[in-house]
């Protein structure tokens, strides 16, 4: 923590945006008496508790002003975050990515699995559209709707979020006097299974690498001798085509490979020396 430096992934306020996107082309059809459609109704969706709809409901018991709150509505709000063991991946594993630059590879850390519970609020003025609404939801919840993002554009993985339908409630508040406006009240509780991350690194590209090691020789099956000192040095190949190679005579420089290009591993140098002399192959 020393060494903290500031991060914003902007993840939750994706997972909230995905959320309302799943709600927001909800329909309420008025019907007559003699059953044909009279008014077809977009039932409108806002971040926020529901009580504070219910307020602006109520802030008008004369209904005398020329605007008020129209029903149906919807709104939802986060209510919760938890931890989830059953989901945590291996945290020293990182996502990797080429960077703007081909000599820049960007890097972040497995993410840290978050449920996260929402609440969707219904508020309607007759039982009819609250019915129309809730068919609308519940059939495409079995009880999960997995949505894919691009939660990290600078990694550029897909992360495919469930959303499980957990249960509902039903709520009446019409029980005072005739100058309050009625509202009936569905809530639908949901967690999303999301992911929370770290910051993204960037850092150059390895190009080279050096082996350094020395072999034990062993006397009936004991270590007793410190046998050859060997040196490999690898490099990415690549023939001057673009092509991929293992073999270091045919390759290109190795400084001319850049991180996006197609590659294989080559033995550039391969040091022997078998304790008096040095063999180079």
């Amino acid at each position: 923590m020393a060494n903290w430096e500031y991060f914003y992934n902007g993840v939750i306020r994706k997972y909230i945006i995905m959320f309302g996107n799943m709600f927001n082309d909800i329909q309420v059809v008025r019907y007559n008496s003699a059953g044909a459609a009279v008014q077809t109704i977009t039932v409108p969706i806002a971040y926020g508790p529901s009580d504070k709809f219910l307020v602006r409901l109520n802030a008008d018991p004369n209904l005398d002003r020329q605007v008020a709150i129209q029903l149906p509505r919807l709104s939802f709000e986060l209510i919760n975050m938890t931890y989830a063991p059953d989901r945590a991946l291996n945290k020293m594993n990182k996502n990797t990515n080429i960077g703007s630059s081909s000599k820049v590879v960007r890097s972040q850390y497995t993410p840290i699995p978050y449920d996260f519970q929402i609440s969707l609020y219904g508020m309607f003025s007759n039982n009819e559209d609250a019915m129309q609404v809730t068919e609308q939801i519940l059939p495409f919840f079995r009880p999960e709707w997995t949505q894919s993002l691009k939660l990290i554009p600078e990694i550029g993985d897909y992360y495919d979020i469930p959303t499980v339908f957990t249960d509902m409630s039903i709520e009446d508040t019409y029980e005072s006097d005739f100058e309050t406006r009625r509202a009936i009240i569905h809530t639908w509780n949901f967690t999303v299974k999301g992911y929370v991350f770290g910051p993204v690194s960037n850092k150059g590209v390895i190009k080279r690498t050096v082996l350094d090691f020395v072999a034990q020789q062993s006397n009936n099956s004991i270590a007793t001798e410190i046998g050859p000192h060997k040196k490999v040095i690898l490099t990415p190949g690549q023939y001057a085509n673009g092509s991929l190679t293992a073999n270091s005579a045919a390759s290109v420089s190795y400084l001319n490979i850049s991180a996006n290009s197609t590659w294989d591993y080559a033995f550039d140098k391969f040091d022997y020396f078998d304790g008096v002399n040095r063999h180079n192959h």
